[in-house]
């Protein structure tokens, strides 16, 4: 009987000590996988970062339209960078995350008019190819990223004397 006994829990033992190693196994290969956050989540964590203040100063995001649950349009905010003809000025932009934000990157559209080598003079809009960030966008990039990313773009050294369109105007 008590052979019978020590089998048993021998068993047993083995059985927790293979439970053990496959969580173990299982838990590395988590920590190395990529978690996937759903659109909405990501969208609402970049929200409160926006409506908090939490991120770099010279920029800012919020939704457009309040209204708008599926949060799709967004306005950003770009204060002209020092030592550039954009210091003292305020840049007020557009930017669309369709379906497939963050895995493909937002549009981003100028509302004021600006003189930049990445925006389209017509339109506005950010043309990906001129400019490195949409080019080779990750989706581990955030809106606010853009926005700081064309700051920088407009203080580099082939934009940053650039004549400007008047300060109000606009593209329509």
């Amino acid at each position: 009987m008590i052979l019978w006994k020590r089998q048993r829990r021998n068993v047993q033992e083995e059985r927790q000590e293979g439970s053990r190693e496959a969580a173990a196994a299982a838990q590395g290969s988590m920590s190395r996988a990529k978690v996937l956050v759903p659109r909405n989540f990501r969208l609402l964590d970049e929200l409160e970062r926006g409506e908090k203040g939490l991120g770099d100063p010279a920029v800012s995001l919020g939704m457009d339209d309040a209204d708008d649950l599926l949060m799709y349009s967004w306005r950003g905010t770009i204060l002209g960078p020092y030592d550039s003809v954009h210091e003292g000025r305020i840049y007020q932009l557009k930017l669309y995350c369709d379906d497939d934000y963050p895995s493909k990157p937002p549009s981003v559209k100028f509302q004021s008019r600006i003189n930049m080598t990445c925006v389209n003079q017509e339109t506005g809009l950010i043309d990906s190819k001129n400019f490195a960030m949409l080019a080779d966008w990750k989706p581990d990039f955030t809106m606010e990223d853009v926005l700081t990313q064309l700051r920088k773009e407009m203080a580099a050294s082939h934009n940053k004397r650039l004549p400007q369109p008047a300060e109000d105007s606009i593209f329509l």
